[in-house]
């Protein structure tokens, strides 16, 4: 008994003794480890340290719960497109009251002109800095530019509430003049926007370019229903455009706040890592080499998509709004009646279709990127057929005959518009990105979003030979 007892003694001295060994061990390679990462260079300290997360974020991929990092894309998709929404939807506030015969008392030249000034100055600033953003980074970085052109916007739609609240009746050459460089000012500042968002958006998975694509085609109604809400709401044209532009200043002011919170999202922050860590493989490759970002290359590789998206926009461009919004009832007995035609069948239908097309897009994504050309130029056949409705432009007599002249077909052709408009230009732009390696996939989503400026500028000037051919094409 007492040889067990001694037995028992030592082996419970030799695991206290391997214990305290162990601790001891441990407790030496901690002090090591410690006294390492304190010694070490910034440089890897920070190189250290951002694997470590790197690697806590691949190892364990998060979703991105609740959809939030995509409905913040879609926010700023609406945002993006909400400068030359909300002015094109305020065609009545500008043309009929602040430069109409009832508020200044007699007829001046301006309000015949605005709508043709206001295109320009809207298309060309925003067109000329979404191509500059791409070649020569304004502002540096995508974070810097988003948050700058935002503020930018905020402030051109403070200074238009500001001027609606002035009586200009006295000094309309002033408030022509003014508003026309605020809106430069507002679209140069949107052009960096544009193009940033997109360049953010191509780091993540496809869905979510089509996520900012959705919200450029909801932006359009949006608008449409704050407009009708403002005038509803009051029927003083003051009232109702302050607001209606205070909206823009909401959503803008909304869309800045949202931008901070993607850096601190995890599904963010883990492709953003990912990002940066393909961004480092490639650059240790090219060592010793030219790493000058190859914009000639990385065009050519994307093109055909960069094609799709521009014909998109172009076809679109060519009938809506400046065809679509011509065609007049044929029927006398229609669903909707003289008043609400336009709108309903116009505005509410293509704005409501191209949302479902995006909408769609998200769930499946057809043809493959290789015959998607196909559907693409086959929608050009939609030009002469709204051209064959019964479309009159104002001040132009026709001569070309109207061969469709049923209300329904008119409408089931405006669907069609809006929905292969919104799929196609979607899932395009999803394409795009995947073309490249991806350490260029958000120089490749940038041209996409300029090539998409380009495709709408385009279609907005050929639009404007439509009342020339339906007036000297005999057929």
């Amino acid at each position: 008994m007492m040889m067990k007892s001694q037995l028992f003694a030592q082996s419970c001295n030799q695991l206290k003794k391997l214990f305290t060994s162990g601790a001891s061990e441990q407790e030496t390679a901690r002090m090591s480890s410690t006294w390492e990462i304190n010694n070490l260079p910034n440089k890897k300290l920070k190189t250290q340290s951002f694997s470590m997360d790197k690697f806590a974020l691949e190892s364990n991929p998060p979703k991105d719960r609740r959809n939030i990092v995509y409905l913040i894309l879609v926010l700023h998709g609406i945002g993006i497109l909400m400068p030359w929404n909300m002015f094109i939807n305020a065609k009545s506030y500008f043309v009929d009251y602040k430069l109409g015969n009832d508020y200044l008392g007699h007829d001046l030249h301006y309000a015949s002109i605005f709508m043709a000034y206001l295109t320009i100055c809207s298309q060309l600033p925003s067109l000329l800095f979404n191509w500059l953003n791409i070649f020569c980074p304004i502002g540096g970085k995508l974070t810097t530019r988003i948050v700058w052109s935002i503020i930018t916007e905020v402030l051109c739609f403070v200074f238009t509430v500001a001027l609606v609240m002035i009586n200009t009746s006295q000094i309309p050459a002033l408030f022509f003049w003014s508003t026309l460089c605020n809106i430069v000012l507002l679209n140069m500042a949107n052009g960096i926007y544009n193009s940033s968002v997109f360049g953010m958006a191509a780091k993540l998975p496809a869905k979510y370019i089509g996520a900012v694509v959705l919200g450029t085609n909801l932006s359009g109604a949006f608008t449409s229903i704050a407009n009708i809400a403002s005038i509803s709401i009051t029927p003083d044209a003051r009232t109702a455009a302050i607001y209606y532009f205070t909206t823009a200043l909401f959503v803008l002011i909304t869309c800045l706040s949202t931008y901070f919170a993607l850096p601190l999202n995890k599904f963010y922050k883990h492709h953003e890592l990912i990002y940066q860590r393909q961004i480092e493989d490639q650059n240790s490759k090219l060592t010793g080499k030219d790493d000058k970002v190859p914009y000639l290359r990385i065009f050519k590789q994307a093109s055909p998509q960069l094609f799709n998206v521009f014909f998109v926009f172009f076809v679109t461009l060519s009938i809506f709004p400046a065809v679509y919004s011509d065609i007049k009832m044929s029927s006398k007995h229609f669903l909707f009646g003289e008043t609400y035609y336009t709108s309903v069948m116009c505005f509410l239908t293509f704005n409501v279709c191209a949302l479902i097309g995006t909408y769609l897009s998200t769930l499946v994504s057809w043809p493959k990127p290789k015959w998607l050309f196909i559907p693409v130029v086959l929608r050009v056949i939609l030009i002469p057929l709204f051209l064959i409705c019964n479309y009159h432009p104002i001040g132009v007599t026709r001569i070309m005959p109207v061969l469709i002249q049923n209300d329904y077909v008119f409408w089931a052709l405006g669907a069609i518009l809006g929905l292969s408009s919104g799929y196609y230009s979607s899932v395009a732009m999803m394409y795009a990105p995947s073309c490249v390696a991806p350490k260029y996939s958000d120089i490749a989503g940038m041209f996409g979003a300029a090539v998409l400026l380009t495709g709408i500028c385009c279609g907005i000037l050929f639009g404007m030979i439509m009342p020339f051919i339906v007036k000297h094409l005999s057929m």
